[in-house]
């Protein structure tokens, strides 16, 4: 047995030594100590070894397997450093490249424009809220003065759900539920996204954006209306921006109203991009309907308000001099990245 052991110690050791690759070791280790390996079979034999001369038997076997994996691991790393540095040598790195740069994003520009309107209203006190895209037809019309067949509804082209529910058509409702919790006074803006059954060209979507605000309390008039959107007019497009508004209708405001600011290409004078009107519209707004009050549960002897509404394309539109609407959904790299 002792000679048997020498000669598997002395065979292993020279294959190793001659070994030139590190799949070859791998080979060596499996032939020796693997499940089937010599070593395995010569303690698979142990049975025929008379009792007495077992556990000197063991120890030369345990003798041979720790030599073998010594030898092995001790060639693996000489031949696993050669490997490196032939490695090294053939590949070889041009530190003067300039190095891959990472396509990083950034907002986009409704978001850009959204973010702005936030930061004017917050800083007049307001706060921003918001509401379910999903709504019932009480909150998007009846609450808001537009009852069973009236025109407005057909005007809006809703989406709806079944008879109770809708995709909304503005975010007027979320005003609504405001109200409904009678925390007076309140000062909001809400926006976010709305849906209309529209043919997709430069000026229409059947999804866009929508921020609408609204003040309720105490001696609220017109003229903290035209007060706070003369303001906000001169923070979005510039100091010396006008507003003018012109007599309009909205069922859920009285008296209603259009609102235009000066174009803030040719200060007023007339161009291409005001249609030589020197005005250009932006958003409507109103006094709260005294019965839309009412059907929130505020009493309009006691509170009066005002609501506006202004859609968020249109801002990014008219601040970035964009002239198609499509342009912001397309996610054409080559445009977004002007922003």
């Amino acid at each position: 047995m002792k000679e048997k052991l020498q000669k598997i110690r002395e065979e292993a050791m020279k294959q190793i030594q001659d070994s030139e690759a590190l799949e070859k070791l791998n080979e060596i280790r499996i032939n020796y100590l693997g499940k089937k390996g010599e070593l395995t079979t010569v303690l698979k034999s142990m049975k025929d070894v008379a009792p007495e001369d077992r556990p000197k038997v063991g120890q030369m076997v345990n003798e041979t397997r720790q030599a073998i994996e010594s030898f092995l691991e001790e060639t693996r790393k000489k031949l696993a450093a050669k490997a490196r540095e032939d490695q090294l040598a053939k590949e070889v790195i041009d530190v003067t490249l300039p190095a891959k740069k990472s396509n990083v994003g950034h907002r986009h520009p409704n978001t850009i424009a959204l973010e702005e309107v936030e930061r004017i209203f917050i800083g007049m006190g307001y706060e921003v809220v918001e509401g379910p895209e999903v709504e019932y037809d009480e909150y998007n019309f009846e609450k808001l003065n537009i009852p069973a067949n009236h025109p407005a509804k057909d005007e809006q082209d809703t989406f709806y759900i079944n008879n109770e529910i809708v995709l909304r058509t503005q975010t007027s409702p979320v005003q609504v539920r405001v109200m409904e919790q009678g925390k007076l006074p309140i000062r909001m803006i809400a926006p976010g996204r709305v849906f209309r059954s529209d043919e997709v060209d430069a000026t229409h979507s059947p999804s866009f954006h929508q921020i609408e605000g609204l003040v309720i309390d105490k001696n609220i008039t017109f003229a903290d209306l035209k007060g706070t959107l003369a303001e906000f007019a001169k923070q979005m497009f510039g100091e010396n921006t006008k507003v003018k508004f012109r007599p309009h209708h909205f069922p859920f405001t009285e008296p209603s109203a259009e609102v235009d600011v000066t174009c803030f290409k040719c200060g007023g004078s007339g161009c291409r991009f005001c249609k030589g009107s020197g005005w250009i519209e932006i958003l409507g707004c109103g006094m709260v309907h005294p019965h839309v009050l009412e059907m929130c549960g505020i009493d309009p002897d006691e509170y009066s308000g005002f609501a506006f509404g202004v859609g968020l394309e249109r801002i990014a539109l008219l601040k970035y001099e964009i002239d198609d609407m499509r342009l912001l959904y397309e996610n054409d790299i080559r445009f977004l990245k002007q922003f």
